[in-house]
């Protein structure tokens, strides 16, 4: 009954993406999210690299797939350095070559297929890859004298490695945007489940009615375009880029211009299929496919994004920074001039000019006390009281009483310990105002300063109301077709923490009302 009520508030074009999806991995164990990304990447017309060990259902994916399309001419090759042009191109025209012309018979071969798998594609020869690289970007084909269009929609390729650096197959390489992990089924009870069934079918049923026509994909590419991206999918997109230029030594991963914009339309696609005009948190998430170059770096790569889109929350089209800014200054502005910043000390000026302490009263059997016939004062000078310094006080013509050698514990006391005999007077500066207390300041500034503080706490709120708005409306909509839940749930933790931040700001705004009462 859930299920049904979930189905229900999916628009059309999602809830037959879901049938389709659902089609596609009819049988399959641990494959959900890489056909359901795969399969993106063929309608938005863009080229797939599938990273496994052999015997983890590549070619099974990439042949599904195809079979969602109507009328498709599907190719497929496994590849290996013994491959020749004749056995991906198609063979030359012997009726051609009498006429002096070199032409191949395409019909067949992956010129004229609208979709292809090619196995193993790196163990190919070079004059295969290099063909490829103008196939697969531009979709034409030179045949002889004559430029071919290409009927080609997608290509998905395979491999269990990578290229090798320095190779030249940098760009052929950049050309597959959505990069997959296919690795071995991993859960127990999957792999069970594994054993139990009988080997996967390359053709699926799909039905008549979800299955995807010809003049409908042209349509729908055309529609993709339309739809923008969020104002968050551009900050996702500018934190990953600047970590990605950060760790560019420790990852070695550079992401081309081409790339980001073909990804830029994956998301578009993502966010058009599962029934939005516009992208969101879980869209970009799918960038995690698009980045990565090696194994080494594949993790990596799929933290940043992750972090990301964590950190992103919500654009509320007000600058928090700014807001941040002037608070710092009010909350300073508010502990400099409205309240003590340390304990005030009773205390004079000298007739050497310097601030002392005075102590008037001592017992008579002081030192000082006896050589005067009288108790004469001591005055102590402040500029020793940070410090553990040994020094002499001063008497009231500001000579130095030599008999008398004094030391501040750090703490605020002192001892006067006369030189001779050892005999200790203790004393402690008295405090007129503590630190913390309130100043006696004119009414106008507190006034003044409260008032600021209400329109910066009247801001945070207003930003405050726009997050929750739009991250309801966002986490309503989070839901996606190419993204597990648990991936997607990164980006409502993040827009929580974003609305608790707001909280303890205008939290923070009330403490400084309070102060200013």
């Amino acid at each position: 009954m859930q299920a049904k009520k979930s189905e229900a508030k999916q628009a059309p074009i999602q809830r037959r993406m879901q049938r389709l999806i659902d089609a596609v991995c009819h049988g399959m164990v641990e494959r959900e999210e890489t056909v359901a990304v795969a399969l993106l990447a063929a309608l938005s017309g863009q080229n797939t690299f599938l990273y496994g060990p052999p015997g983890t259902a590549k070619s099974l994916v990439s042949r599904r797939i195809a079979s969602v399309f109507e009328t498709t001419a599907y190719f497929e090759h496994l590849m290996n350095r013994f491959s020749t042009p004749e056995e991906v191109f198609g063979p030359v025209s012997l009726k051609a070559l009498k006429e002096d012309r070199f032409v191949r018979k395409t019909d067949s071969y992956l010129p004229k297929a609208q979709f292809a798998f090619l196995d193993e594609i790196w163990k190919s020869s070079p004059a295969i890859l290099n063909a490829l690289l103008t196939l697969i970007n531009e979709r034409t084909y030179k045949n002889g004298d004559q430029v071919e269009q290409a009927p080609l929609r997608a290509l998905l390729a395979a491999s269990n490695e990578t290229p090798a650096p320095n190779q030249g197959l940098e760009a052929l390489y950049d050309r597959f945007i959505v990069r997959l992990m296919v690795p071995p089924v991993s859960k127990v009870e999957h792999f069970e489940q594994l054993l139990q069934r009988r080997p996967g079918a390359a053709e699926v049923t799909v039905p008549d009615d979800a299955r995807i026509q010809s003049h409908e994909w042209s349509a729908w590419l055309e529609q993709i375009h339309e739809v923008t991206l969020s104002p968050e999918t551009m900050t996702i997109v500018r934190l990953i880029r600047e970590q990605l230029v950060e760790q560019q030594e420790a990852l070695g991963v550079y992401v081309s211009d081409r790339r980001w914009q073909r990804a830029a339309f994956l998301m578009r696609a993502s966010a058009f299929f599962n029934g939005r005009a516009t992208t969101n948190h879980s869209d970009a998430l799918l960038l995690q496919h698009c980045l990565w170059t090696q194994e080494s770096n594949h993790q990596a790569v799929a933290q940043i994004v992750a972090k990301a889109v964590q950190d992103t929350g919500i654009e509320s089209g007000i600058s928090l920074a700014q807001i941040d800014r002037v608070k710092e200054g009010v909350d300073l502005e508010i502990t400099r001039d409205l309240f003590h910043s340390a304990d005030v000390y009773k205390t004079e000026k000298h007739r050497n000019g310097e601030e002392v302490f005075r102590i008037d009263e001592q017992p008579n059997s002081f030192y000082y006390w006896r050589r005067s016939g009288s108790s004469q004062p001591i005055f102590l000078p402040t500029k020793y009281m940070k410090s553990a310094e040994k020094f002499h006080p001063l008497d009231q013509s500001g000579n130095k009483i030599e008999e008398i050698t004094c030391a501040f514990d750090k703490q605020g006391s002192c001892d006067l310990v006369e030189t001779y005999r050892g005999i200790r007077l203790p004393f402690k500066p008295q405090i007129l105002f503590h630190r913390g207390d309130k100043k006696d300041v004119n009414e106008r500034l507190i006034a003044a300063l409260s008032d600021t503080v209400l329109k910066i706490k009247a801001e945070f709120t207003s930003v405050l109301e726009i997050v929750q708005a739009r991250s309801a409306k966002v986490q309503a909509e989070l839901k996606s077709l190419f993204v597990p839940d648990d991936k997607t749930q990164l980006a409502v933790l993040g827009m929580q923490e974003q609305i608790n931040q707001l909280k303890l700001r205008i939290t923070d705004c009330e403490r400084l009302e309070g102060l200013c009462r």
